[in-house]
């Protein structure tokens, strides 16, 4: 059974980081494309960043130069480097692969 499990989200203050981690079972982590969503609420969900199996990325434009997405293919692992925070980045944050495959996703919640 394929599993995403992310974990890291919390309560941050605005201009603070968060780093999320998307821990990936029951594929071939190596090959496949991941990608980090987030959907705030009466809000669609939208896609934040993604990363190919070769390591090429892709950002939202609201997060370009703030967050970061990287993985590690052997911990099976996809991160979020979240810097720079704004109230509007608090959403609920999921990770994703090819196959409607979603983790439960973990809250961050930006505020003073």
């Amino acid at each position: 059974q394929v599993q995403l499990v992310e974990s890291g989200g919390g309560l941050v203050q605005p201009g603070g980081s968060l780093r999320l981690s998307c821990a990936a079972s029951g594929i071939i982590f190596s090959a496949r494309i991941m990608a980090w969503y987030r959907q705030a609420p009466g809000k669609e969900r939208e896609v934040v960043a993604t990363i190919t199996s070769g390591g090429s990325t892709n950002y939202g434009e609201s997060v370009k130069g703030r967050f970061t997405i990287s993985r590690d293919n052997a911990k099976n692992t996809v991160y979020l480097q979240m810097n720079r925070l704004k109230p509007e980045d608090s959403a609920f944050y999921y990770c994703y692969t090819a196959g409607a495959y979603w983790g439960q996703g973990t809250q961050v919640t930006v505020s003073s």
